[in-house]
């Protein structure tokens, strides 16, 4: 019964009785590996490396959901078009996401272009200013859904008519994003780098029901901060503390934690990862990793500590990333491989 009411509780909080906006944006706890969905100033701002891949995937609710929701990523980006005394550049890029949640199969599906530009201001700090734009699309199957006008006073009975009609299953609309980072690097072994994020600027109408008087179907401008820092504490460890806070109409949230990163072969190639991160409220974070010469792969989980453990028993969400990134001439490198510390620099 336990189960069964929170599945209730969440199939009315997409369709209520009435036409609403869905407004809850797609996110990773591993905010910090996927940048250009942080930010768009993130496009290109790859600090040790020219390019960028990267795929990422959470798997979230299936202990409490007969269809777990499940959100993937996969994003490319590069440093372009740079000045001749490599302090100015451009970054292009692109993100595509794709999330299934739920027995309603309610399927987002996002592609992103993304551009900025990235300046040094002095030899210590550089700024950026970037913007995406996208195309989104949002699509559901009602078939499996039951609404609170079919309970007939002990069960949900699906041939029972229902008065929620929607107009459409399928909706597609213009999606634009912008944001700017600043960071500061003043030697090898420290870095720091802060930046702010508007998403959903054009407020695009998402709903599946008829516009209705004073019913806002806008999606509400999302607002993201965050803050990342890299220390070089030897040869052999990086430190790396994170903070990320993103509001969005009447709902936060705020992630608080830090990775660190050991030398296992001496030169870099071979890098082990392990951190811890606090969701206020709601989640704790322990996140593994390795890393193998120009690629990452770290793995999270998120263990829940709010009453919502009451009834998944703490188990949240897993998620893993895995990312590569280099530079086109491993001869002469980059100059600005030195702006983050890095066990190759030693």
């Amino acid at each position: 019964m336990k189960k069964n009411s929170i599945i209730v509780i969440l199939i009315i909080s997409v369709f209520g009785n009435r036409p609403i906006a869905f407004s809850q944006d797609l996110h990773f706890s591993q905010f910090y590996n996927s940048p250009l969905l942080t930010n768009p100033a993130n496009t290109g701002f790859i600090p040790d490396g020219d390019y960028r891949l990267g795929v990422n995937y959470r798997n979230q609710w299936s202990s409490i959901m007969s269809v777990p929701y499940k959100t993937m990523s996969a994003f490319g980006d590069v440093q372009a078009l740079q000045n001749k005394d490599n302090t100015g550049w451009l970054g292009l890029g692109g993100v595509i996401l794709h999330d299934v949640a739920g027995s309603g199969q309610l399927t987002t599906t996002r592609v992103y272009g993304s551009v900025a530009y990235h300046q040094m201001i002095n030899l210590g700090s550089l700024l950026s200013l970037g913007f995406n734009v996208g195309w989104a699309n949002k699509q559901i199957n009602v078939t499996n859904l039951k609404f609170p006008d079919q309970f007939d006073g002990h069960f949900f009975d699906s041939h029972l008519p229902t008065g929620v009609i929607l107009a459409s299953n399928n909706i597609s609309y213009l999606d634009i994003q912008t944001g700017m980072n600043y960071a500061y690097f003043p030697n090898e072994k420290m870095y720091l780098n802060a930046g702010f994020s508007a998403m959903h600027i054009n407020r695009p109408r998402e709903s599946f029901f008829n516009p209705q008087p004073g019913i806002d179907n806008r999606i509400p401008i999302r607002y993201v901060g965050f803050l990342n820092g890299s220390f070089m504490v030897n040869s052999q460890w990086i430190i790396n503390p994170n903070a990320y806070y993103t509001n969005q109409a009447k709902s936060s949230e705020f992630v608080l934690g830090m990775n660190a990163h050991y030398n296992l072969s001496g030169d870099g190639d071979n890098v082990l990862i392990g951190g811890l991160y606090y969701r206020s409220g709601d989640a704790i974070i322990p996140l593994i990793g390795l890393g193998y010469k120009d690629l990452t792969f770290t793995f999270s989980y998120d263990a829940t500590i709010s009453t919502l453990k009451n009834y998944n028993n703490t188990r949240g969400a897993f998620e893993f990333s895995l990312i590569k990134q280099g530079t086109f001439d491993k001869y002469m490198g980059n100059r600005r491989q030195s702006m983050c510390p890095s066990f190759r620099n030693f």
